[in-house]
């Protein structure tokens, strides 16, 4: 997403030299959502973009994998060969955590690309016993299309709760009973020991017998590469892009899940590992690119600092969250958690930080808008669920 956009966003401001667009995996861009819902379960044989890069003269090199950064030379090594640049933009996204000791174990799967999506659709349509670990977001829905081709599932998470570091036990516990009600069993608080071909061990002693194994432990950016190069990596591994989205070295940029920003917003650097990010901070990098090369003028430079937004659909029900919460920030509901549509808000010192939306679009579209205009709200407004949120706005 973020590469593709990247290159559509510099010919739309009218950039007029050459672009190249170079990816390690086969496929032309494509979108990842679908991999977890329509691909999955064989309702849809792929997620292209469907963008004509042709008549975008851009130029598409498939299956090149980048290998290191010369930036004193201006050079992209790969594995054929290396690529000269006037420009260079960052995208190379997050690669899946994986459990130790499970690489190259029979019936272990991952989630993250068309491929992965493309052998695990078999394993659903033989309707078998799937064990996840991990109940992250990548969990959840894969569980749900698993359930839904009528595979037997179980889903085994290391923390107390469901969605951990995502969402507060408080909040994320009301979750637990979604997975009961659609037929799959949920185990936390209790690690994944080792794993073998048809069976998990787990740190209690327990011995599960799986057909598959889908590992949902989250992500981490995928900025190996770039160890010996002159682009600053942050605590996390992400490069570390200012507010323009540059790296530390001259003429790169660095965009989606590989980069982290400072958000003036939220007062923190954010990661952000979402489809909304990649959607976004593409046109922020075309805008500076195209400023830096017509005019030599910071002023005319855009900055990058969203209110972060995602999605997911697990368990029948359509799941929203924007913007960025903190431990310390006060948890406001509206409606009934227990109930099929309900929200929370996260408030400090008066002003709306996060939503989360279950079953309630309207809530979210109307906070996202209350965020980016950073306005205050009044709590005993808010927390009246019959109210629309947009009338809490003092």
């Amino acid at each position: 997403m973020a590469g593709a956009q990247t290159a559509v966003q510099l010919r739309e401001r009218g950039w007029p030299g050459a672009i190249r667009l170079i990816g390690d995996e086969s496929h032309p861009p494509y979108d990842r959502p679908p991999l977890s819902k329509a691909v999955l379960l064989g309702k849809a044989e792929g997620s292209s973009f469907g963008i004509d890069f042709g008549a975008l003269d851009v130029e598409l090199e498939l299956g090149r994998g980048v290998t290191g950064l010369r930036t004193s030379e201006q050079l992209v090594e790969t594995g054929s060969g290396e690529v000269p640049y006037d420009q260079l933009v960052i995208a190379t996204g997050a690669a899946p955590r994986t459990l130790p000791g499970s690489d190259g174990v029979e019936g272990v799967h991952l989630l993250r690309t068309l491929d992965d999506a493309a052998r695990l659709r078999p394993v659903l349509a033989a309707r078998g016993t799937v064990l996840v670990v991990g109940a992250g977001w990548i969990g959840a829905e894969f569980a749900t299309a698993a359930r839904e081709a009528g595979c037997a599932v179980t889903v085994v998470e290391a923390a107390g709760q469901p969605l951990p570091g995502a969402l507060p036990a408080e909040v994320a516990s009301h979750m637990r009973d979604w997975y009961a009600q659609s037929g799959a069993e949920l185990r936390t608080g209790v690690a994944v020991r080792a794993v073998e071909p048809g069976a998990v061990q787990l740190a209690d002693g327990t011995r599960l017998n799986a057909d598959a194994v889908l590992v949902g432990i989250g992500s981490r950016p995928a900025t190996g590469w770039l160890t010996d190069s002159a682009v600053e990596l942050d605590e996390r591994g992400a490069v570390r892009a200012d507010e323009w989205l540059r790296t530390s070295a001259p003429h790169v940029y660095a965009v989606g899940d590989c980069a982290s920003f400072p958000s003036a917003r939220y007062g923190e650097r954010l990661l952000v590992h979402h489809w909304d990010n990649a959607l976004q901070g593409p046109r922020v990098v075309a805008e500076n690119i195209t400023a830096e090369r017509f005019a030599d003028s910071a002023a005319e430079r855009s900055v990058y600092d969203p209110v972060p937004y995602f999605w997911s659909e697990q368990f029948g029900r359509f799941v929203q969250y924007a913007g960025h919460h903190a431990a310390e920030d006060e948890t406001v509901y509206r409606g009934d958690p227990t109930e099929a549509a309900w929200s929370v808000c996260w408030l400090r010192e008066g002003s709306l930080t996060a939503l989360l939306a279950v079953g309630r679009p309207r809530d979210l579209a109307q906070g996202r808008k209350i965020m980016e205009r950073g306005l205050k709200v009044d709590e005993n407004v808010l927390a009246d669920a019959e109210t629309p949120l947009k009338k809490a706005v003092k």
